[in-house]
């Protein structure tokens, strides 16, 4: 997290105040309540909206400096709202549906201030960045750019819900936060109380909930255990199928309805990392109007999922440290883009279309386009003798395709998952995978030393024959670096749930047996393998509590009571080569 120190030292020229809880009624009559930060600048002056959910003095750094503070300092009327039922705000809050039009309200509430020039620009992390998307399918007039930041599409694949499996540690950390601050509201101390003994650390805002309670089961009994602190919870798990109940707010569905330039800024080790490029290529494509199309810029950097109240450092992201170009400045970034756009300053861009970091050489890149244009897609080979279980075992992996050779086996027991090691969820990123690695039920397929740099940017998708004996399972992979010292590197994971292998609609249970050929998203990427490092690829069936468990009984999710263990089987032979699809870079 960047240091107070390090954020005062970028305090621009003017001296700001802050009116605190200005009240705007939306147009069913709702109060919602706003800090507005004004500089002690000649106006009038642009300005810059931030709505949230957590509090919208949840981010200040110090009593009187916050990200909003700095944006003032540097010229501008900052406008931060607490959404619908949260905190200062009237209402019932339910998560996201009422953003669009609050947020088209809101714009055009703040657009009219004292002061305002009649420009507006958004900016915001998480679901801050999620709220400037969906008010920008009202097309508000006065809105003229956003700057959203780790934001999800809203997809049903995507969301709560992944591959088909359930979002679970996330999902009920997230909800537990958020319960507290409904039931605090509300004064409740002894539910308040309740909630806390579920977390390991009740000190800490995003800490995860205890092993005990994630394994608890039937998940469905999270609704009465959140009760009124979050009566949404069952909608979401009444609902483990795609359909309309998603496509309310689906975002992609909604792309062609936009209207305005924005700076879409996401991280490798994000959760929403599927999100952001899909978000910058998709309105480059159907943005409404030329100049919005042509006004979409793409930033993905080496972090973790950026939260409404840190900014970026070299480390922050696990085990490692990217060095001193990961350390930027996301206030300057912005800064930069809203001064372009908001104070027409006649200036170039300040960046290009595309600018990446690429992790192994830790150096930022402009690039043109999302997926490069010269990437060659490259198959990598799962090869083995049928022993390819654990670190210890013969799986391989290779460009050349395989010929007649045994499948592998393991055994999945949900009552002992693979534990999560890192990867794209909060507080979590670079983790060594041999721990994993060395267990019997993870299978593991390691490439030769590279005699040359391996640089692979855009998309992975890994596409895996299997069968099992259950009617329903999941498969997970995970794709890492493997350095000469051994440390295996995680670089992108994804699951399946079988049964949703063809349709996120219409789900269909497996023939016990029977192989399927799996696709296996793993999304984004941008890292360069140096000589001597090996890539890697493990294939599992529990990520556990990142994703619920399958229970392998084909029931809804969440409504199991009881686990079934089932045993895998990986084919990767002449009729079933298995594979896992690499974004080579040319070098």
């Amino acid at each position: 997290m960047m240091s107070n120190k390090s954020i005062e030292s970028q305090r621009g020229p003017f001296e700001v105040t802050r009116e605190d809880d200005l009240a705007m009624a939306a147009r069913d009559g709702t109060v919602l309540r706003a800090d507005v930060y004004r500089p002690a600048a000649s106006g009038p002056l642009p300005v810059l909206l931030r709505r949230t959910p957590y509090g919208k003095r949840l981010n200040d750094l110090a009593a009187d400096f916050s990200e909003a503070h700095y944006f003032a300092s540097h010229g501008y009327l900052v406008v931060v709202q607490d959404t619908r039922g949260r905190f200062t705000s009237e209402g019932a809050w339910y998560p996201l549906i009422y953003e669009a039009r609050d947020g088209y309200d809101a714009i055009e509430w703040a657009a009219a201030l004292p002061g305002s020039s009649g420009v507006v620009g958004t900016f915001g992390q998480s679901y801050g960045a999620i709220a400037q998307y969906l008010a920008a399918t009202q097309r508000p007039p006065h809105l003229k750019t956003c700057i959203p930041v780790s934001a999800y599409q809203l997809t049903f694949e995507n969301y709560w819900y992944n591959g088909g499996a359930l979002e679970l540690g996330w999902l009920l950390s997230y909800f537990v936060n958020m319960a507290e601050a409904v039931l605090s509201k509300e004064g409740d101390e002894r539910a308040i109380a309740d909630l806390a003994k579920l977390k390991v650390d009740p000190r800490q805002r995003f800490s995860p909930l205890t092993e005990e309670t994630l394994r608890h089961l039937p998940i469905t009994d999270w609704v009465d255990r959140l009760g009124r602190g979050a009566p949404f919870l069952r909608d979401i798990l009444s609902h483990p199928t795609d359909g309309p109940y998603w496509w309310a707010t689906d975002l992609s569905r909604q792309l062609f309805n936009m209207n305005v330039p924005m700076l879409h800024i996401g991280s490798w080790y994000d959760i929403a990392n599927r999100d952001t490029p899909l978000y910058f290529k998709g309105l480059q494509t159907s943005a409404l109007g030329a100049a919005a199309r042509a006004g979409q810029a793409l930033l993905m950097g080496p972090w973790a999922h950026q939260l409404p109240f840190n900014q970026p450092t070299s480390g922050g992201t696990g085990d490692i440290d990217f060095g001193p170009e990961a350390a930027v400045s996301l206030l300057d970034v912005q800064l930069k883009w809203f001064e372009h756009y908001l104070k027409l300053d006649g200036r170039d861009l300040p960046r290009s279309p595309v600018r990446i970091f690429v992790m192994g050489e830790n150096r930022w890149r402009d690039e043109h386009e999302w997926p490069l244009a010269r990437t060659v897609f490259t198959p990598y080979y799962l090869h083995s003798g049928g022993s390819a279980n654990s670190l210890h075992g013969d799986g391989s992996l290779s460009t050349v395709p395989p010929d007649d050779q045994p499948s592998d086996n393991f055994h999945y027991n949900p009552d002992n998952p693979v534990p999560s090691a890192g990867g794209r969820i909060v507080g979590s990123g670079v983790v060594d995978q041999r721990e994993n690695q060395a267990r019997s039920d993870v299978l593991v397929y390691t490439g030769p030393e590279l005699t040359q740099d391996l640089e692979i940017t855009g998309p992975v998708t890994v596409h895996l024959h299997a069968a099992t004996t259950a009617p329903d399972t999941d498969f997970v992979a995970v794709l890492s670096d493997v350095r000469p010292d051994g440390y295996a590197q995680n670089l992108a994971e994804g699951i399946v749930r079988g049964r949703f292998r063809e349709s996120y609609d219409n789900p269909t249970l497996l023939h016990p047996g029977t192989p399927y050929l799996f696709r296996i998203q793993l999304w984004n990427i941008s890292h360069v393998l140096r000589v001597g490092h090996r890539v890697r690829l493990h294939i599992t069936s529990s990520d556990f509590p990142r994703w619920d468990r399958n229970a392998g009984t084909g029931a809804p999710t969440g409504t199991d009571t009881a686990t079934h263990p089932a045993d895998q089987t990986v084919l990767h032979d002449r009729a079933h080569p298995s594979h896992v699809l690499l974004p080579v870079i040319p070098r």
